[in-house]
């Protein structure tokens, strides 16, 4: 059987050897419960101890300014709302950006419903934030200004250093989305004025199900799921002790190695783009051409139905998506393409192909003979 092209990195990636290595001895050895006070308890916490200062190093926090949770969108809510009902006696109003993920944008439409007001902040033509529109958003009662540090969709890199800088400011908490970043930028909290980060590990050869948020020491935020006192008392639930020693190693690898990563990923991605640009007509690069992450490659193509290639490159054995890993399946429009101005038909044309460090350019070059004769094909039966 054929090897399956994986080009569906920014949706989740393969759990590297190491990683899996490292997890293995908490499934079957020191499997002990983290909070217990006898010795296979203690190696527990030891290891979550040691994960919790892996993923503080890599970002250049405090162990002790990193919260363990489920994932990015249990990170994304907990920072967003989590603040917005610790300070809602200061004011109500909360500021992020139209093109956030939807673990931010659905949360900022819950706490609406909730009395709060939110201000979506439209991109330019490129998805990037201006964070003049940022300063501009801000009143007396902005609590939190949230924006990604990259895009999902199309790879766009957004200013946060400048826009975490405007909000110390006017002293406004910043909460950044950083699950599309970490592995792929290097991310210190403090370059970019950080006060809340969110950390998702499957998105660099960890495991699936686990994350972190970053809470800078001294931010106020109430706990949203309760029970004991895991997490200092801000995130009930037995510890994910695999999933935690499994994210340390994997955050740990992901910076040592992220130049080269970088490196091998952008020249995989330039390879895809200028084979799909020159190959088949009507094809066009959504989003900007600079500033955008090393693997991403958001395109579109001129009558064509972005589902049915999805569908019949699934058939050719080669992995790709529409957007968001959290909107596949839906027959919703992309937010982000319509935010910088794509019509529908466009938006409904466009896929995302996301190389990882593991493809190789032989199956770059597959996959770009594969689209252009799924395109020309496709094209040939809409006008028979």
């Amino acid at each position: 059987m054929r090897k399956r092209i994986y080009l569906d990195h920014a949706a989740t990636t393969p759990v590297s050897d190491t990683v899996l290595e490292t997890m293995i001895p908490f499934f079957r050895e020191f499997y002990g419960n983290a909070s217990a006070v006898y010795e296979t308890g203690r190696k527990a916490r030891k290891a979550v101890e040691k994960a919790r200062k892996q993923v503080a190093d890599s970002i250049g926090a405090e162990p002790g300014e990193i919260q363990f949770t489920s994932g990015g969108s249990e990170s994304d809510n907990t920072a967003i709302k989590g603040t917005a009902f610790a300070l809602k006696e200061k004011g109500c109003h909360i500021i992020t950006s139209a093109v956030e993920h939807p673990a931010v944008l659905n949360t900022c439409g819950w706490l609406e419903k909730h009395g709060f007001q939110i201000s979506y902040i439209q991109p330019d033509q490129d998805g990037r934030i201006d964070p003049e529109k940022i300063r501009s958003a801000i009143r007396r009662d902005t609590i939190l200004i949230s924006v990604m540090a990259a895009n999902n969709e199309i790879g766009t890199i957004q200013p946060v250093d400048r826009i975490g800088k405007i909000a110390h400011e006017h002293r406004i908490l910043f909460h950044t989305d950083a699950v599309q970043a970490i592995g792929s930028l290097p991310v210190q909290v403090e370059d970019i004025h950080a006060d809340l980060m969110t950390i998702s590990a499957h998105k660099f050869n960890g495991p699936k199900g686990t994350g972190a948020l970053y809470i800078r020491r001294g931010t106020r935020i109430d706990s949203q799921i309760h029970g004991g006192e895991q997490e200092r008392g801000l995130r009930a639930g037995t510890e994910n002790v695999p999933g935690i020693a499994g994210m340390g190693k994997a955050i740990e690898e992901a910076v040592k190695h992220l130049d080269g990563n970088s490196l091998k990923t952008r020249r995989l991605r330039d390879q895809l783009l200028s084979g799909i640009l020159t190959r088949i007509p009507g094809a066009c690069l959504n989003g900007p051409e600079e500033g955008r992450l090393s693997n991403n490659c958001n395109v579109r193509f001129d009558g064509i139905d972005g589902e049915a290639l999805l569908l019949r490159l699934d058939l050719a054995g080669i992995d790709a998506s529409g957007g968001s890993a959290c909107t596949s399946g839906s027959r919703t429009i992309s937010h982000v393409l319509t935010a910088i101005g794509l019509t529908e038909a466009q938006a409904k044309g466009s896929i995302r192909l996301t190389p990882g460090p593991e493809n190789t350019e032989e199956e770059i070059e597959e996959a770009i003979r594969t689209i252009a004769f799924i395109v020309n094909d496709l094209r040939t039966m809409n006008h028979t």
